[in-house]
C-alpha cells in the first residue's frame, strides 16, 4: 500500500454512481419495456443475460423447503442467531406518534404509519448473501410492513442459493421472485403480471441496479444510491498491524473499485500495515480483486497527531470507519461523519457486517456527511395530523386569514372563514 504524509483533505469519492451513458441508455430501455410489456420483457432478459428462461418467476414452496432440508444446520442456527440481534437492535429504534394538547379540547399530532409493501433487491451471480435478506427484512418487519417482496437473480439451474431462501424462511418471507438486474427493479416499481408493484425499493446491487434505482425514484422511494464498499482505519501505535491489514483486507475483496484506507498516527505501524497487507494479499482467495481494489483505492496516510487524523477522518465521512487507538471510546466521539463506527481491538468491521446486530447498509462515497444506514426509519412514513376545535378555530381564523391575504391567497382566507359563527344555526 502506499504510505504518504497527512497533508491536504483527502476524499473517498470516486464517481462512480452516474454510470456512463451507454450503462444509462440501456437500463431506460429496459425500464420502459418491462414497464410496456411485463413478464414478457422479464423473461427475455433473463434468457439474454442470466442464460435460463423461467415459465414462473416465483420460488416455489417446494423450492424453499428444500433449501432448508439440505442446508447446514450449523449455518442455519448461526443465521437464526444473527437474525435475533439485528431484530434486538432494530426493535429500539421503533416509536410512536404523538399528541400535542392545545387549548379548548384542540391537539396537534403525529401518526407514525408502516409502508404497504417494499421490495428487497439481493445480488446474486457468484455469490450468494443471506446477511443482505436479514439487514434489509427484519427493520421493514419492526417497522410493521406487512408485505415485503425479495428479487434475486437465478443461477444457470434456475435456482436461487439455497442460503439466500433459508434466510427468507427464517423470517418468514414467502414472496420471492427468481428476477436480477435493472429489469427487477422496473418490476417492482411498476408491476408486472407476476409481480405486484411495491412502494419502496432497497437493497444493493451492481451499476445497472444502482442506475435502475435512481431512474424509478419518484414513482417509488429507495434507500440509497450504494456505491463500492469503503473501510476507514483510525489507529495509534498500540494497533496490531496484522490485524488492520486483515480488516483492509476484508473490505477490499468486495470488489476492485473498493475503497481501504489507514490514517495512522504512527510511521511505525503505517510500515508494518503496508508489509502486513502484501503477505496476507499472497493467500487471499480473492487476491485479483483485492490486489485491484489496494492498489487503486487503497491509501495509508501518516497525521502529524490524532487531531489532525480526526478531522481528515470526518472529511472522508467513510461507509465503515474503525477506531483502534489507546482511548477508541472516548476519540470516537469526534467522529461526526461515518456510517458505522466499530470501536476497540475486538469490533472488526464484519462483526457489523454479519453479526453484532447493526445494519450494513450504509451511506458511500461520503454520503455519510447527510445520510444514515438502513433504519426501521425507512420503513415508515409520518403523516401529520390537525384537530381545532370551535373556540380555537374562533381565535385563530383572523390571524390566518391575515397571513392568506398577505400572500395573495383570497381563497384560503375564505375557506378558513367560511365556517363556525358564518353558518347561523345550521
Amino acid at each position: 500500500m502506499k504510505i504518504t504524509s497527512l497533508t491536504n483533505t483527502i476524499s473517498l469519492k470516486r464517481q462512480l454512481e452516474g454510470g456512463n451513458e451507454e450503462q444509462l441508455k440501456t437500463v431506460r430501455r429496459v425500464l420502459q419495456d418491462v414497464r410496456e410489456n411485463g413478464d414478457t420483457a422479464l423473461r427475455k432478459y433473463s434468457e439474454m443475460w442470466d442464460g435460463i428462461l423461467l415459465d414462473d418467476f416465483r420460488v416455489t414452496q417446494n423450492e424453499i423447503d428444500n433449501a432448508m432440508l439440505n442446508f447446514d444446520p450449523q449455518l442455519k442456527q448461526d443465521l437464526e442467531e444473527a437474525a435475533a440481534n439485528i431484530r434486538y437492535y432494530h426493535e429500539a429504534q421503533k416509536r410512536d406518534g404523538y399528541r400535542l394538547p392545545l387549548d379548548n379540547g384542540s391537539w396537534l399530532g403525529q401518526r407514525i404509519i408502516p409502508l404497504d409493501a417494499v421490495g428487497l433487491y439481493v445480488p446474486g451471480g457468484l455469490a450468494a448473501y443471506p446477511s443482505s435478506v436479514l439487514m434489509n427484512v427484519i427493520p421493514a418487519q419492526v417497522a410493521g410492513v406487512e408485505r415485503i417482496v425479495i428479487t434475486s437473480p437465478a443461477g444457470k439451474n434456475g435456482k436461487l442459493p439455497d442460503a439466500v431462501l433459508v434466510a427468507a424462511s427464517i423470517l418468514g418471507v414467502r414472496e420471492i421472485y427468481k428476477v436480477g438486474g435493472a429489469q427487477a427493479i422496473a418490476a417492482l416499481a411498476y408491476g408486472t403480471e407476476s409481480i405486484a408493484p411495491v412502494d419502496k425499493i432497497t437493497g444493493p446491487g451492481n451499476i445497472f441496479v444502482a442506475l435502475a434505482k435512481r431512474e424509478v425514484f419518484g414513482e417509488v422511494a429507495i434507500d440509497m444510491i450504494a456505491g463500492p464498499s469503503e473501510i476507514a482505519v483510525l489507529a495509534d501505535e498500540t494497533a496490531y498491524a496484522d490485524e488492520i491489514a486483515a480488516d483492509l483486507l476484508s473490505q477490499a475483496e468486495h470488489d476492485e473499485l473498493a475503497c481501504a484506507v489507514l490514517i495512522t498516527t504512527s510511521e511505525r505501524l503505517a510500515q508494518d500495515v503496508a508489509l502486513e497487507v502484501e503477505r496476507q494479499l499472497s493467500t487471499l482467495p480473492k487476491e485479483a480483486i483485492a490486489r485491484k481494489s489496494i492498489e487503486n483505492f487503497g491509501q495509508i496516510y501518516v497525521a502529524k497527531d490524532l487531531e489532525q487524523a480526526i478531522q481528515a477522518v470526518n472529511s472522508l465521512a467513510p461507509e465503515h470507519l474503525e477506531v483502534v487507538t489507546a482511548n477508541a471510546e472516548e476519540d470516537s466521539l469526534k467522529i461526526r461523519h461515518a456510517g458505522a463506527i466499530f470501536i476497540g481491538r475486538y469490533s472488526s468491521e464484519p462483526v457489523g457486517d454479519y453479526f453484532a446486530g447493526t445494519n450494513h447498509v450504509l451511506p458511500t462515497n461520503s454520503t455519510a456527511r447527510f445520510a444514515s444506514g438502513l433504519n426501521v426509519d425507512d420503513f415508515i412514513k409520518r403523516t401529520n395530523v390537525v384537530y381545532y376545535t370551535e373556540k380555537t378555530w374562533e381565535e385563530s381564523a383572523p390571524k390566518i386569514a391575515r397571513l392568506a391575504r398577505m400572500e395573495g391567497l383570497e381563497g384560503h382566507a375564505r375557506a378558513v372563514e367560511s365556517r363556525g359563527w358564518t353558518k347561523g344555526d345550521k
